[in-house]
């Protein structure tokens, strides 16, 4: 990936911007926002474009996985995520009576919230926590690394954490994980 890319998230700093989340005037939806990051991997935009519809299940209540279709998807490539129990509870003390078609983040003022402001209130929550070099991205690239890593005890591969990702390109994927010094000590020690 061209250019400075964002900083992974360890787990005490993810719990530091829960907690920030918690002090914020709209704790509920801004706990969502991060957990959306981090355990779906999704970007700021579809984030932004993420509706009821795509997380609730025929019965009305938050499903087991979300349906980010191609409209709020980056390039039109949606996907379908497992929901990690922490974003399903999240979503589940945000939806109150939303109607379906709603969009899941809304504005203070009621409305969609738009990518930008997202992308904003990232910028604002990690300068709150004293974290450098993070960005609205910051979420996403942890979700990709840690997947990455842990696929293999899920029986899966690294082509899992692609379509998680809604990556065309299996390059794209691998430019996205972060690589772990210690982890390359060890593997040399197993040859």
């Amino acid at each position: 990936m061209p250019g400075k890319q964002a900083k992974i998230l360890a787990a005490h700093q993810i719990d530091n911007l829960l907690l920030y989340a918690e002090t914020t005037r709209y704790p509920l939806r801004d706990r969502a926002i991060v957990l959306l990051s981090v355990k779906a991997g999704l970007r700021a935009a579809e984030i932004a474009n993420l509706t009821w519809d795509m997380v609730l299940d025929p019965n009305g209540t938050v499903g087991t996985s979300l349906e980010l279709r191609d409209c709020a998807a980056k390039k039109r490539h949606g996907r379908i995520i497992p929901l990690h129990a922490d974003l399903r509870q999240a979503l589940s003390a945000l939806q109150g009576t939303s109607d379906p078609s709603r969009p899941v983040v809304l504005s203070e003022r009621g409305s969609k919230m738009r990518a930008r402001s997202i992308v904003i209130w990232f910028s604002r929550a990690y300068r709150a926590v004293n974290l450098d070099g993070c960005s609205s991205h910051s979420g996403r690239r942890t979700f990709i690394t840690r997947a990455a890593r842990l696929v293999h005890r899920a029986g899966g591969s690294l082509r899992d954490v692609q379509l998680l990702a809604g990556h065309r390109s299996i390059q794209t994927t691998q430019g996205y994980i972060d690589g772990d010094s210690d982890a390359q000590r060890a593997l040399i020690c197993l040859i």
